[in-house]
């Protein structure tokens, strides 16, 4: 489930309030790290009220469950026991439970903040019980329950100047504030000195051709497919008179990119077959679709042709692509 910006900055804003909200007055902190404040406005989420309380102190109840909530897209509720679990049972504990696991996408997990509260029906304000510093607490399969095993002792809760029982009613309530991630990231594959990194191509009857440009067949460099293009005329932005020699994608490889990007460090070359004094350049870009990268001048036409210089053999250019190293940054959503 994926949160837009403008709704993370909605979340951001609504914690920043209820974190105030909840530290109106003077917070005090307990050994177990469980923070307790009072505040004036009621919960945003949830309001629970029992009546007849007295009933769950009996043997055979000590237990119930609120009705079911929605927050962030899932399903809770509430669960409250009179004595508390291990070395706990003179306090009353409360969680909060997620709902309908089975309905939610196969290894999933949902990262909460959230706090209780318990209604001081004398002075009307809120107890407010939360974790200290704010701390996220993750329900999956293994973990759908969290809370307070000490949410109020016994004492203070039947205590009638806390105001927190009249008339053997009590008030609970929650704020469940789902820290929903984006979903996004990207995955980072670098490969130095591909294994087949290199692509000779013998442009023939090269003194008779008379297009513009010509493009290489296909090669494939680590699963991704290129071509080379020789434009014998220049661009427009460089007088005519020079050779021009990019690397670029294949149309094909662009329908498969998805939400890819690829950096590749690569050299082009025109070989003299004669003396071995092979011209070559040197670049790095990123290739995102079939707009070509190269050198717009890459040899001047009358060096090309001049036969002692070597690069045109038997009518005939060699020209070579290698890829030194590619990486690919694959961006990636999940719910």
């Amino acid at each position: 489930m994926t949160m837009h910006a403008g709704e993370q900055r909605s979340v951001q804003k609504e914690n920043m309030e209820l974190d105030k909200a909840c530290h109106s007055l003077p917070a005090d902190i307990d050994t177990n790290g469980v923070v307790r404040s009072s505040r004036d406005l009621p919960p945003a989420h949830y309001t629970f009220q029992i009546k007849n309380f007295s009933v769950l102190f009996d043997a055979e109840v000590k237990k119930c469950e609120s009705g079911l909530f929605e927050v962030g897209g899932y399903n809770w509720r509430l669960v409250l026991q009179t004595n508390g679990k291990k070395n706990s049972k003179s306090h009353i504990s409360l969680y909060l439970a997620i709902e309908n696991q089975n309905t939610l996408s196969l290894g999933w997990e949902v990262n909460v903040k959230f706090r209780f509260f318990v209604f001081d029906q004398i002075r009307n304000k809120y107890l407010c019980i939360q974790d200290a510093d704010g701390i996220a607490r993750r329900f999956h399969n293994l973990k759908t329950e969290w809370g307070f095993n000490q949410l109020l002792s016994h004492d203070t809760l039947n205590d009638p100047s806390n105001g927190y029982i009249v008339d053997d009613s009590c008030i609970l309530g929650a704020e469940v504030l789902v820290m929903k991630r984006t979903g996004r990231g990207v995955c980072l594959s670098m490969i130095k000195q591909p294994q087949t990194n290199y692509f000779t191509w013998r442009v023939d009857n090269f003194v008779a051709r008379k297009n513009d440009y010509y493009y290489s067949d296909v090669f494939i460099v680590e699963g991704r497919k290129w071509k080379l293009k020789l434009n014998l005329r220049g661009i427009k932005t460089v007088a005519d008179g020079f050779l021009s020699l990019y690397l670029q994608f294949d149309a094909s490889e662009t329908l498969t990119l998805g939400r890819s990007r690829l950096y590749a460090n690569y050299r082009l070359q025109i070989r003299d077959e004669v003396k071995g004094n092979h011209l070559e350049e040197t670049g790095e870009r990123w290739f995102l679709d079939t707009v070509g990268f190269g050198f717009p001048s890459f040899l001047s036409l009358r060096d090309l042709m001049d036969t002692s210089k070597g690069y045109v053999n038997g009518d005939a250019l060699s020209v070579q692509c290698r890829i030194e190293f590619i990486y690919v940054v694959k961006e990636y959503f999940s719910s």
